[in-house]
């Protein structure tokens, strides 16, 4: 911290206290300020700019992205993710807007795992399954910020042994990276003092043409996924991995987001489903990319976790008044969360989210942008 410190002089103060008016510009393009408390804690909101002009917002609270302002073909930058203009919109209650979910993304079948001999049981907050980390997650506490080189924050969080159900003090960080390839790079870590199950994601929810300009249906979806993993009525997964071709899960070749939607059950319809990516896990490779063709802003995600959630916005009812005011209605955005497999603590044959002492979580997700 020695740089900061002389860096800003007398004008810094450490993080956590009350930030001075106007906020702190950090060494190359992260800036700082004060976004309201939660919990009555201050919550830092963190402005990431490249050479190119983009620009990704991060508060503390979640480690959430609040804000990503991508150029389209002619230049013309607009805000990307779905959310709120303040805090408060974040703290009333919302569908994951940008979050940093934990210490489990996903679900968890009945709320409950056996690990080393010993069953445990978690919050139930969706039907009879846990979601997302339970009732408070990692998207709903606060995070401890520090600008770190390369253009990027490093949020940290220490989950104690007992939180939310699960064993073990797990300490997990996130770092958000904005390079000027229009890069925005998520490494994540994790290390626990237990055996225990970690699952990190990102849930923010895109729409390339803008937020708040209607639904995402016209996207152009490629994921590099030839397999999914079957659900039950409650989104559980069956055990089974199955191909996805001859169904509109097929997505090996693009297609239009809404071009086979009607025909995939449920109430509300729409998509919500873990895809097998052909990477494997094994190294950071491409797992999906979307189009959206009158902006002709391109999207592609890399990531070193064998699966991806894509879910479009099912859920979103009309009742989230977002940023500008912005009304967020079904398929408003889509999400492509990186994770593990849902549920995969239940599930021996699926890649294993158990953590162990000594060991360390790690994962990379880049969601990179241009335009064509």
């Amino acid at each position: 911290m020695r740089w900061l410190t002389g860096l800003l002089g007398a004008a810094v103060l450490m993080l956590g206290t009350l930030v001075p008016a106007g906020g702190v510009q950090f060494k190359g393009g992260v800036r700082m300020e004060a976004f309201g408390k939660a919990d009555g804690k201050p919550v830092e909101l963190y402005t990431l700019t490249n050479a190119k002009g983009m620009k990704a917002q991060i508060m503390t609270y979640g480690a959430t992205l609040t804000g990503l302002w991508v150029p389209d073909r002619d230049g013309k930058l607009a805000d990307v993710v779905l959310g709120f203009d303040d805090l408060q919109g974040y703290l009333k209650g919302h569908p994951f807007f940008g979050s940093t979910v934990g210490r489990v993304a996903n679900r968890i079948a009945k709320g409950k795992f056996t690990l080393d001999g010993r069953e445990y049981k978690l919050f139930v907050n969706n039907g009879p399954n846990t979601l997302h980390g339970g009732k408070k997650g990692f998207d709903k506490v606060i995070w401890t910020a520090a600008p770190v080189k390369g253009n990027a924050v490093k949020f940290t969080y220490k989950s104690s042994d007992g939180e939310e159900g699960y064993p073990g003090n797990l300490t997990a960080s996130v770092t958000y990276t904005l390079t000027d390839d229009n890069e925005l790079r998520l490494d994540y870590e994790a290390t626990a003092d237990k055996a225990t199950p970690v699952n990190l994601t990102n849930h923010s929810y895109f729409n390339l043409a803008g937020q708040g300009s209607g639904d995402v249906l016209g996207h152009e979806l490629t994921l590099e996924a030839e397999k999914y993993t079957p659900v039950d009525d409650t989104l559980i997964p069956t055990g089974k991995v199955e191909s996805v071709k001859g169904t509109p899960l097929d997505f090996t070749t693009p297609h239009k987001i809404g071009e086979r939607i009607k025909e995939m059950r449920g109430n509300p319809g729409g998509y919500d489903h873990n895809f097998v990516l052909n990477g494997g896990g094994k190294k950071l490779a491409l797992g999906a990319r979307v189009v959206e063709p009158k902006s002709g802003r391109v999207m592609e995600m890399y990531t070193t976790e064998p699966g991806v959630q894509f879910y479009t916005g099912n859920f979103l009812d009309g009742s989230n008044k977002g940023k500008g005011g912005a009304v967020y209605n079904k398929h408003a955005g889509f999400c492509l969360e990186a994770q593990h497999f849902p549920d995969s603590v239940n599930h021996p044959d699926f890649p294993s989210v158990i953590l162990t002492p000594g060991k360390t979580y790690s994962q990379t997700t880049v969601y990179k942008f241009s335009a064509k």
